[in-house]
């Protein structure tokens, strides 16, 4: 139904992570790209009840493949250990693996074999426009990218799902694996982060807010990111007249969490809230371009303490884009990209809003919503060889 932007290039000569959130869609991925390959579902509880009791039978059974044979295994972190039958199987019989998995997070607390470096890492991110060949910018913009979210064909079937998707996934998982003590406490730590999503992180109004310290705050925080749940995008800290802010922001990986959260369920064009919503699935999308083009930091955001502003910083200042969910972008809301060309005047400015067509306003570009997803992805906003 979807074809996604990554092939896993990587698997044609080494093995990979494969990590993602769940219901990102990576055990049809690779069920689509290598439907040949052997595979161990560690979710099957046959599956798992047997080399839960015994790794070594992992081994055993791939010993009798053909050298460079490309093997798949699903929700690797449930059973860690196996990866030293992997590694021994890499080295000693040349093997390829996918070992796909929500979290990286489980394998490092579990002192797992991270295999030295023989498998590299890909992330499957939710779904992006480009994947999607009638894409429906306002549909994703109250269901979010998760596929079984973006599919939903009414609001009350998406919001059983979201429902579903963060009490059992954000919540029971995560407590689970102990990777927290306090649920309730971490359950109000969801939502205040759902308040600050794509604003500048303070960790001591957070901790108030929820009633802990500011280094359970950050550890939160730390969970989010390792268990792929959300992200901090670092600000833009190269000073050139303006004092600059340092604190990173945040955003959770899906615009749907948001969303339930903070019961957005019928967004209006024109609101705050729309433009919130409009913000991040931009930044979203810019994620996973960089994130698919193996670019680790290329992303970053200005703010100064005039609080002029610039929502999203590509590179060392290539490209500056401001998102105005405005349906015709006007001279007043150019202040923060005339301030950062001022300091960087070889810098591509753009703003993406909801206009109709594209136009040029006093030099900057002003790019309808679906023309920038366009652009981004066909490589015509920025040029990922030279970040």
């Amino acid at each position: 139904m979807f074809e996604r932007f990554t092939k896993l290039e990587d698997t044609a000569s080494d093995s990979i992570f494969l990590f993602g959130a769940r219901q990102t869609g990576k055990t049809t991925l690779t069920g689509e790209l290598f439907p040949d390959a052997p595979r161990y579902d560690l979710l099957d509880s046959v599956t798992y009840e047997r080399l839960q009791r015994n790794p070594s039978l992992l081994r055993q059974e791939l010993e009798l493949l053909p050298s460079d044979t490309l093997v798949v295994i699903d929700e690797i972190q449930q059973i860690p250990i196996l990866l030293n039958e992997v590694h021994w199987l890499i080295v000693n019989r040349n093997l390829r693996f996918v070992l796909s998995g929500s979290s990286a997070r489980k394998l490092k607390r579990s002192g797992a074999n991270m295999l030295g470096g023989r498998a590299l890492r890909n992330t499957l991110f939710p779904l992006v426009s480009c994947e999607i060949n009638d894409f429906d910018l306002i549909r994703a913009i109250h269901n979010g990218m998760i596929p079984r979210h973006y599919l939903a064909p009414n609001v009350n079937v998406l919001w059983r799902r979201m429902q579903a998707y963060i009490t059992v996934y954000l919540k029971e998982e995560i407590k689970a694996e102990a990777l927290v003590r306090n649920l309730a406490t971490f359950n109000r730590f969801l939502e205040v982060a759902a308040m600050t999503d794509g604003e500048m992180v303070v960790w001591k109004n957070i901790a108030q807010d929820c009633g802990i310290d500011s280094k359970t705050v950050k550890e939160y925080f730390s969970i989010l990111e390792e268990t792929l749940v959300g992200y901090l995008i670092p600000a833009y800290t190269r000073k050139v007249k303006r004092d600059i802010r340092q604190a990173p922001r945040f955003y959770y990986f899906d615009l749907c969490i948001p969303n339930y959260l903070l019961g957005r369920k019928h967004l209006q064009p024109g609101t705050a809230d729309f433009g919130h919503a409009f913000e991040h699935l931009m930044i979203q999308e810019i994620v996973a371009y960089l994130g698919y083009h193996y670019v680790d930091s290329g992303l970053s955001y200005w703010h100064t303490y005039s609080e002029l502003e610039v929502d999203a910083i590509i590179g060392d200042a290539l490209v500056a884009i401001e998102f105005k969910s405005s349906k015709e972008v006007q001279l007043r809301h150019l202040g923060g990209l005339k301030a950062f060309r001022e300091e960087h005047p070889d810098c591509r400015c753009i703003v993406v809003s909801m206009d109709e067509r594209p136009r040029l306003l006093q030099g900057f570009e002003v790019l309808p919503a679906n023309d920038f997803l366009r652009m981004l992805w066909n490589d015509e906003i920025v040029n990922p060889d030279i970040l």
